[in-house]
């Protein structure tokens, strides 16, 4: 943990991160508020008695906290009695992504790629749409997570997963070079953006739920109404906006696992092939880093309660994106 020591006595200062609070009522009838908080570095169990909201304040999940407080053992492990505590401020000097899994690449360097790439095709539609709707989002495409729970729930996680399906479309469009490469890599950049719509996310970038229209609607059939509007606005073709549209709305490959329709053309099989791979390697990967070398991991709940074997043979924190 990331504490500055204050004196001899076990007493710090630090900057963490809430990842669980509860009130709780102890044996004495005293109200507390029982924490885990948590930074790049691990977390720690924390208490902070005879809680008062007037006085102390209110806090919930994924909240960037300062304390001060006594770390002393209790049943073996570390715990921090807290004294003061409070919101952090911008002058804290506080980044988010300090404090909870992010990209392993900086979210501009991603986002300036995929700028990039779409500025460079040669269809003028494709062009316009992709880049006008990413402007428009800019800001919150630079922190989101690409899921709640599962796949790329990380700071920074949605221009992950989107660039790494980008550079996989690429290579694929050389094997397959009757593909049309350019319909493929954009409905590869849309395909989850309408995801900025169905989770609830802090500043943090890490997701606390769906939202309302999130459950309702989904991210496939609100991400096709939004290529509608921008289509009609930017003076898109339909048979463009129809064709991304099919994309959207059937990445997911079949009814089961959400998808409107099953794809029904070359790019939108594609399209959906690469986006279950690369979410499969992703979870695939996390579980290894968690397996020691030549063992098993546990049951990866994501690919169907399989166990991973850890062969050890190559550096798995290798990230070859940028």
């Amino acid at each position: 943990m990331n504490f500055t020591p204050i004196d001899n006595l076990g007493k710090v200062d630090g900057i963490l991160l809430v990842k669980s609070v509860e009130e709780k009522t102890s044996s004495k009838g005293d109200v507390y508020l029982d924490f885990t908080l948590g930074d790049a570095d691990g977390e720690i169990n924390a208490k902070l008695w005879r809680y008062n909201k007037a006085e102390h304040g209110e806090y919930k999940l994924n909240d960037i906290v300062k304390v001060r407080g006594t770390v002393s053992q209790y049943n073996g492990s570390d715990q921090l009695r807290i004294d003061r505590i409070r919101l952090t401020t911008e002058s804290d000097g506080v980044k988010p992504e300090d404090f909870v899994r992010s990209a392993p690449y900086s979210s501009k360097e991603m986002y300036d790629e995929i700028i990039r790439i779409a500025s460079n095709f040669g269809d003028g539609e494709l062009k316009s749409i992709v880049l006008a709707i990413y402007e428009d989002n800019r800001e919150k495409l630079l922190y989101w997570p690409a899921a709640f729970k599962l796949h790329h729930a990380l700071r920074g996680g949605l221009l992950m997963h989107t660039l790494s399906i980008i550079k996989l479309c690429e290579k694929v469009c050389d094997v397959y070079p009757f593909a049309d490469r350019e319909l493929l890599i954009a409905g590869a950049m849309l395909h989850d953006i309408s995801k900025l719509e169905e989770y609830t996310v802090n500043d943090t970038g890490i997701a606390e739920g769906y939202c309302v229209k999130g459950n309702l609607l989904g991210h496939l059939a609100m991400g096709a109404a939004k290529v509608g509007e921008y289509a009609k606005k930017l003076g898109i073709s339909e048979e463009t906006a129809m064709l991304l549209q099919h994309m959207l709305l059937s990445h997911h490959g079949e009814p089961e696992f959400g998808a409107a329709v099953r794809p029904m053309f070359l790019e939108a099989e594609l399209l959906s092939e690469l986006d279950l791979m690369d979410s499969r390697i992703y979870e695939m990967k996390e579980a290894l880093l968690g397996a020691g070398k030549k063992d098993f991991s546990g049951k990866v709940w994501a690919l169907d309660g399989r166990k991973l074997y850890n062969h050890s043979r190559k550096d798995l924190k290798a990230d070859p994106i940028l």
